[in-house]
């Protein structure tokens, strides 16, 4: 459980030690990580960290809420003027990708999230595929998506973006990951080629008549926080 600040330096200060929390969760691991690190990393007093958490459990499942929030805004955002279901699409998958080499502590974190918090691993994903099962019902009534299972089709779409982002951002040539240093864009080829698939898969059916009207970007749109939800 964690505290809302209640000033505008208690504001910076919280977010001050999430942004240690995710640097030190994604260099050393949970494990290997302490309070202390994280408070170090903060430039706080350790009793400064309990005004806000409870503990290690408690700060790492806000990074990962945190990362989650901000991965969903950045797909959003970039999709949000795309006129068709695939232009969004594809605006909302350069937007992950780019989030994912800047952001590659989101890998990292989320991978730790399995085994350290189930709760929060479950949590990331679900909000990414509740919207994005929403923005592909609206698609298949306006005529842009074939029909399908949304559901289905929703988590596919997300595991295509993980896996490709995992390979061609986080990993090198070698197929390890780097210490250190800038991580690549995935490679406008890949992109393509992974966008073809998904533009074939998604598709409708030859002969079906598209609807009266579409709805720009509605997936990515529809992954914003919805109201009565934490952010």
């Amino acid at each position: 459980m964690s505290a809302a600040p209640r000033t505008a330096r208690g504001t910076r200060t919280r977010a001050k030690l999430l942004e240690a929390a995710e640097s030190v969760f994604a260099s050393v691991g949970y494990h290997e990580a302490s309070i202390v690190k994280i408070t170090e990393a903060a430039g706080v007093g350790l009793g400064t960290f309990y005004l806000y958490f409870d503990g290690k459990q408690s700060i790492f499942d806000e990074v990962v809420e945190d990362l989650n929030r901000r991965v969903r805004h950045a797909m959003t955002d970039a999709a949000r003027s795309a006129g068709t279901r695939l232009e969004a699409e594809r605006a909302g998958f350069r937007a992950f990708f780019r989030f994912t080499a800047e952001h590659p502590a989101l890998y990292r974190i989320v991978r730790q999230a399995e085994f350290v918090s189930p709760g929060a691993l479950r949590l990331h994903y679900t909000r990414i595929v509740n919207g994005y099962i929403e923005g592909l019902k609206a698609a298949q009534l306006s005529g842009e998506v074939r029909e399908m299972d949304p559901t289905v089709a929703a988590w596919a779409l997300m595991g295509i973006g993980e896996l490709i982002g995992m390979r061609w951002v986080l990993w090198d040539e070698e197929g390890t990951e780097p210490a250190q240093g800038a991580r690549p864009d995935v490679p406008e080829e890949v992109f393509e080629e992974m966008m073809q698939f998904i533009e074939r898969a998604l598709a409708p059916a030859p002969g079906a008549t598209p609807g009266a009207t579409t709805a720009p970007g509605p997936a990515f749109r529809a992954i914003q926080p919805q109201e009565g939800t934490a952010p």
